[in-house]
């Protein structure tokens, strides 16, 4: 199994611990970011990674070098403008299709942290046959997907937007998205889209066209996002995805 994870972000919520270093090398309990998310990959048999990189990007290749590639064979994509999750995606196709024809792979957000079992989200993804799997919980968020009874995505809503149907299949199930996919290497000739954009509306246009778009409900599982000074605080003092060195 392949991975990319996501670093390019500036960090801005997480200034002013991103005014000298990328997001990735923000640390909680003396580990960074980007190693927490390298070790629960690695306890899952995932050893071929691609990391996206803008924000200081040099000191994360230095910082990979140093540290051996965390034993793992790693690639770096280089943004030179950020090209959003879709586009950053879209970018390293070639990682991922690389020798592997169809199988799956995940893609994970460096600022968040958990113990989902990724392994119960590449069965479901496999039995399902969906496009993408979507890790995602019942919890407050400014921003909802919508999902139907079979978990399949059929729109999304935000505290200042009215709700987009790309789907009518009420009711519908507001979840919170967790920042972890489980992707099918056959979604790149069906993203359109070009250069900078986001990967939730390509989703939602791809459910319109009757892929499947599936929900895994994370709901047992702990998760947190480390996008700000005060999360790091918190999760600190968890024991949420924090796997021995």
């Amino acid at each position: 199994m392949r991975a990319m994870i996501l670093a390019a972000g500036l960090g801005t919520r997480l200034r002013p611990l991103t005014n000298d270093r990328p997001k990735a090398l923000v640390e909680i309990n003396g580990r960074t970011l980007l190693e927490i998310t390298l070790a629960r990959l690695r306890s899952f048999g995932i050893s071929e990674v691609v990391i996206n990189v803008h924000h200081f990007s040099d000191l994360v290749v230095d910082y990979l070098n140093t540290n051996g590639n965390f034993g793992m064979r790693i690639e770096i994509s280089r943004e030179d403008v950020l090209l959003d999750t879709g586009g950053g995606f879209k970018k390293v196709a070639r990682f991922f299709l690389d020798g592997q024809a169809d199988g799956p792979f995940l893609l994970h957000n460096v600022d968040v942290i958990s113990n989902i079992d990724f392994q119960a989200m590449f069965e479901r993804h496999v039995e399902s046959g969906a496009l993408a799997t979507l890790a995602v919980q019942s919890r407050s968020s400014s921003r909802q997907l919508l999902f139907d009874n079979d978990s399949l995505l059929c729109g999304r809503k935000s505290d200042d937007a009215a709700a987009e149907i790309v789907r009518a299949a009420p009711p519908y199930c507001p979840l919170a998205f967790c920042g972890i996919h489980v992707i099918s290497s056959r979604i790149f000739p069906l993203l359109t889209e070009a250069g900078v954009f986001p990967i939730i509306p390509a989703y939602l246009r791809l459910a319109a066209q009757g892929e499947k778009i599936l929900g895994f409900r994370a709901d047992k599982y702990d998760w947190k996002d480390l996008g700000t000074p005060e999360n790091l605080t918190a999760a600190a003092t968890l024991n949420v995805g924090l796997l021995p060195r």
